[in-house]
């Protein structure tokens, strides 16, 4: 082959295009280094700031919960002080138990225990809401509960009037004309354990009596304590039963029969929680609770717990 021009010389011609280019090159991104390097520093210094800003709200949103969650912890240790000692309970009526698992830390659900002119009140109260607000709904129907009882009258229907009287006088509102539809749901039973008779009077909650195969499910009355005027209310019916040597009396609230759960995730149902205290009726008091927290555990699965739970039971 034969060139124009000697190979040497076409070499070094390359080699200088080349060497001017990489030098344009090399002096373009130097350019564009001094002007990107002041716009990156600010970026970085902005990113740094933002997760500055970022830990120091999350540290200032970890201190409030923990201040909110000690606050609520100690609220949990007052009302688990208001509420009346199982052993007390269970020395007035041997083979009873309370199976009580609050949602959150505090609960809306309670249990009410006095002794007035030689009969055994005992009560399962289901309150508006859960958590605090339910907590407060709790403590506003203990300090009426204590406050009527005061007035020596054991018929569990003239306790309910009065307690529907104090919570609706209590959550009035005047100063802002407004009117609560907050109240509670609740089941009160007066044994007398001298004459072998029980006294039911229940606000939209039932006492279930059970011996044996039989089982017998009392009703309230279809309105709450408290809840507004949009109930029709003409007093709390007072029911009376005989107590016979195996009869059991349960009281809850519906807490566990609203528990979703199983292989389809529903809800656990009155009737299957009917059949299951039917189950275990004969069943030693701590025996029972076992079973039922055993149920509800294996029930729920990974499910939340949706509501406080109150079961209380008393067997004869």
């Amino acid at each position: 082959l034969e060139a124009d021009v000697e190979f040497g010389h076409f070499r070094d011609m390359v080699f200088n295009q080349y060497k001017t280019q990489a030098l344009i090159s090399l002096a373009v991104i130097l350019l564009m280094a001094l002007l990107l390097i002041p716009y990156a520093r600010r970026i970085l210094r902005e990113e740094d700031q933002m997760t500055q800003s970022i830990v120091e709200q999350n540290r200032v949103i970890e201190l409030k919960n923990r201040d909110i969650t000690d606050s609520i912890n100690y609220a949990r240790k007052i009302q688990e002080a208001l509420l009346p000692h199982t052993e007390q309970i269970q020395e007035a009526l041997p083979n009873s138990f309370v199976y009580y698992k609050p949602r959150d830390i505090v609960s809306g659900d309670f249990y009410w225990f006095k002794e007035i002119d030689g009969k055994i009140l005992l009560s399962a109260v289901d309150c508006t809401g859960h958590g605090v607000p339910g907590a407060l709904m709790s403590m506003i129907g203990f300090s009426k509960l204590n406050a009527i009882s005061h007035k020596k009258n054991s018929d569990p229907g003239y306790i309910l009037e009065k307690l529907d009287e104090g919570v609706r006088e209590a959550l009035s509102s005047k100063r802002y004309n407004q009117e609560s539809k907050d109240g509670m749901d609740m089941a009160l039973c007066a044994f007398d354990l001298k004459n072998k008779k029980v006294q039911y009077s229940g606000a939209f909650r039932p006492l279930i009596k059970i011996n044996g195969e039989n089982l017998e499910e009392t009703k309230g009355n279809r309105y709450p304590i408290g809840g507004g005027s949009s109930y029709i209310k003409d007093g709390f019916t007072t029911h009376e039963f005989d107590i016979n040597k195996g009869d059991c009396f349960y009281m809850f609230s519906d807490g566990f029969p609203d528990q979703f759960g199983g292989p389809k995730d529903k809800k656990f149902m009155n009737k299957k929680f009917k059949a299951l205290l039917q189950e275990i009726q004969s069943l030693p008091p701590k025996e029972q609770i076992i079973r039922l927290d055993t149920e509800l555990e294996n029930w729920r699965g990974e499910t939340e717990q949706v509501d406080d739970i109150l079961v209380i039971g008393v067997c004869f």
